[in-house]
């Protein structure tokens, strides 16, 4: 399974990246928005987990992007954000993601264990 990490905090991304990689996922990783979106038109990815507070263009937008576009709609996102505001949660819901992640609040390994089990079903 090819999986985008959407995210700019760099020990974060390294973490995940390694990780996903350890349990057989082919990864790519992004640091901003904009690379974000053009990765996932070149990479195809099967799932995308994204952060919401970017450079150049945040996650929201970005989630927006994808969902609006015709290739790239499909792809399943899991928001992984600092932004635990109910008002944050509702709104990448709204705009396509499947999952939503407090990253204070939840290990990694319980992260990659949804990632995991999405790969299953």
């Amino acid at each position: 399974m090819k999986i985008l990490i959407v995210e700019d905090e760099k020990t974060l991304s390294f973490v995940l990246d390694e990780k996903l990689k350890k349990a057989n996922f082919e990864t790519r990783v992004a640091g901003d928005g904009e690379v974000a979106i053009a990765i996932a038109r070149s990479f195809k990815p099967e799932m995308i987990l994204l952060d919401l507070i970017l450079p150049k263009k945040d996650g929201f937008s970005v989630l927006k992007e994808l969902k609006a576009d015709e290739e790239l709609k499909m792809i399943p996102v899991i928001v992984l954000s600092n932004l635990g505001e109910d008002e944050n949660i509702k709104k990448a819901f709204a705009l396509g993601a499947i999952d939503y992640f407090v990253k204070a609040q939840h290990p990694i390994n319980e992260i990659i264990e949804k990632i995991e089990s999405a790969r299953i079903a």
